[in-house]
């Protein structure tokens, strides 16, 4: 049987961090997705941040939903991401 999403939040670079009902915390990226009907107009960085969980998916104020296997099976485990700074020059050295 398929985990369900007990929480949705959307991250820098169109990633949604979900956690399911096993406990597991993975990472969706939506990046793909923006290209297809009503996915393209998750482009806009707003209505990406609308995200929440229905029922045991996720969808958007657009209508948009995925369900919770193409959540799962296509994530990965949040502990073995990399975060990537926002801003490029955050591991600078002072002096450099």
């Amino acid at each position: 049987m398929t985990p369900t999403v007990q929480s949705a939040i959307a991250r820098p670079d169109y990633q949604v961090e979900l956690l399911f009902d096993n406990g597991e915390k993975r990472l969706f990226d939506m990046t793909s997705y923006l290209d297809c009907g009503v996915f393209a107009e998750l482009r806009d960085r707003k209505l990406f941040e609308t995200v929440r969980v229905s029922f045991d998916a996720v969808e958007w104020d657009n209508g948009a939903d995925l369900c919770p296997e193409v959540l799962y099976e296509k994530s990965r485990p949040a502990e073995q991401t990399m975060i990537a700074a926002e801003e490029p020059g955050i591991y600078r050295r002072k002096n450099d």
